[in-house]
């Protein structure tokens, strides 16, 4: 099996089954975020921070962004400890705010749906896996529509465990009938490329997504796309 192939990338045999990260790699979803984030924010008395601050900070799930929120941090695990109360409470806003938001300025990026329709067309199995918290990921995929080209959805509280840990991975891997060397993850990030590198898989990485600011092609995936038309 060749996964790199100089005029194709995608054959008849592989993959059989693709797996998807959503926010950075299927959507543009952080103007919905940074309205989640902004309005959590302002409503405990803090600064809002803007579209462009928020999108550096979106890709390891919710918990992560709205501590990054609160610390103005990436690496939000050097700030000093943050109250666990004032977590809390900034979560149970978040998400309320979100639940409002999501899919509301949210678009599919461009070259998405033709990568999707030739995969089916090829019949590979797809499954999206994601570390957005699972109650916000099948509606926001119907609101896009794109909820009729996956059968499995992972989020990020589906398993104990999340990206970059294999399991979530694996376990959307075995439910579409797919190994190791059949499969694919497809995403745009950090944890993206490890966790398929923790599952044994080849990963493709989108350069137009979220990495904190550092370049995808120092991940180690096998492919490195601007579009999801180049792997037609």
């Amino acid at each position: 099996m060749t996964i790199m192939e100089p005029t194709r990338r995608f054959t008849s045999l592989w993959p059989a089954v693709a797996l998807f990260d959503l926010d950075g790699t299927l959507v543009d979803s952080t103007p919905d975020l940074t309205t989640a984030v902004d309005q959590m924010l302002d409503s405990l008395g803090r600064a809002t921070v803007g579209e462009e601050q928020v999108r550096k900070w979106v890709g390891n799930g919710a918990q992560v962004l709205v501590r990054r929120a609160l610390t103005g941090r990436v690496d939000w695990e050097s700030a000093p400890p943050l109250d666990e109360s004032l977590f809390k409470e900034a979560c149970d806003r978040f998400f309320q705010y979100y639940e409002a938001a999501n899919g509301q300025r949210t678009t599919v990026f461009e070259g998405v749906e033709a990568c999707l329709q030739r995969l089916r067309d090829a019949n590979c199995r797809m499954a999206v896996v994601t570390n957005k918290p699972e109650r916000f990921v099948a509606p926001l995929l119907e609101q896009m529509g794109l909820e009729h080209w996956f059968e499995v959805i992972i989020g990020g509280d589906t398993l104990p465990v999340k990206k970059p840990d294999a399991e979530p991975l694996l376990l959307a891997m075995r439910t579409l009938g797919g190994t190791p060397g059949t499969t694919v993850m497809i995403g745009d990030s950090r944890a993206d490329a490890e966790a398929a590198r923790n599952a044994g898989l080849p990963a493709v990485l989108v350069r137009y997504g979220y990495n904190y600011g550092t370049p995808v092609n120092e991940l180690g995936a096998e492919v490195v796309v601007d579009s999801l038309t180049e792997l037609l």
